[in-house]
């Protein structure tokens, strides 16, 4: 049986999904979080100006539905 957690989208994955974020752009803040950033994944996404905070409200208002 999947775990429920196996089964939801990550944040990376849905924003790439939607268009607001390329692979590489996802990948980059995975390079930095696996070196140490411990910082969450769209407030670094927000400050490398990948996304801006309207669409990652966007995106998490819309999962919650």
């Amino acid at each position: 049986m999947d775990d429920l957690k196996d089964r939801e989208e990550k944040i990376g994955q849905g924003l790439v999904r939607i268009g607001a974020m390329t692979q590489d752009q996802v990948d980059d803040i995975l390079k930095r979080q696996q070196a140490g950033d411990a910082s969450l994944f769209g407030v670094m996404a927000i400050e490398l100006g990948y996304i801006d905070p309207d669409t990652l409200l966007k995106y998490l208002s819309a999962k919650e539905v």
